[in-house]
């Protein structure tokens, strides 16, 4: 079983902050952690391989510090990082990142099984996974929550829906996205520690792909940022003097005033 699992770096805060000039997240001077949802992708892909034997190669797209992730995933044991990383992919939306990731997933070739986190902490927009497995024509699934089946034909899977869950099984090769609730995490091992410091990241560049350059980067993504904001929180108070019912009667007052109540 050929498994690759896609992970992203994100920034470790919810205080996030704003880049005016550029619309972008300062990332300067906050540390960076895989995406947790990610760990858990890691940890199932570990979890088949020792079921059913084979290869964990896992994947990311970003900057040279990415390789700290990588070598963290090394730790928990998968075989094999790879890390995409080019200037041609800088500034990549959701579709022109999942366009490179899959064309990655093709150079790699002969994978059975794509497993990326449900979404990233960072922008939440959950379109990465299921955006691989449509440039790939693979099936696909979201949100899994539990692994029922698997073997070298097809997977089955319970996935998360809106009051209850729903049974899915598909062929393989295919791609799933994961919640937390599939799995517990595993703690790195001495001996993954040690090979994490030893081993190269190899870097796979644009050159390095079967890619076509108009859909990466910049230019391939149709995503525009209007503009981005953090919320104003107002931390105004107001003290309601009087007894309980002339309290009550102040608060009514200064709720319909605010067109709340």
């Amino acid at each position: 079983m050929n498994i690759v699992v896609c992970i992203k770096q994100v920034p470790d805060t919810t205080d996030v902050k704003i880049d005016r000039n550029t619309n972008t997240l300062i990332r300067s001077g906050v540390k960076s952690i895989i995406n947790p949802y990610d760990t858990h992708a890691i940890e199932l892909g570990l979890q088949i391989r020792e079921k059913l034997g084979g290869k964990v190669v896992v994947i990311s797209m970003g900057p040279p510090q990415v390789i700290d992730s990588l070598k963290e995933a090394v730790s928990m044991g998968v075989d094999d990082v790879i890390l995409l990383s080019d200037r041609a992919f800088a500034g990549a939306d959701t579709l022109a990142t999942s366009y490179t990731l899959a064309e990655a997933i093709k150079s790699i070739g002969n994978v059975d099984l794509v497993i990326c986190g449900k979404q990233a902490i960072d922008g939440d927009t959950a379109q990465v996974g299921p955006g691989i497995a449509e440039h790939l024509n693979t099936p696909h699934t979201t949100y899994v929550n539990e692994l029922c089946n698997i073997n070298s034909a097809n997977i089955t899977v319970k996935r998360m829906i809106e009051g209850g869950y729903e049974k899915v099984e598909m062929d393989l090769p295919a791609l799933i996205t994961v919640v937390k609730e599939v799995n517990e995490v595993r703690f790195p091992s001495i001996r993954g520690i040690l090979r994490s410091r030893e081993i190269d990241v190899p870097i796979w560049t644009s050159k390095d792909l079967n890619i076509d350059f108009t859909k990466i980067g910049l230019d391939g993504s149709p995503t525009q940022v209007v503009s981005v904001s953090t919320p104003q929180i107002n931390t105004q108070t107001e003290i309601f003097t009087g007894n309980a019912k002339e309290q009550v009667h102040k608060l009514l007052e200064a709720l319909n005033e605010q067109k709340i109540f």
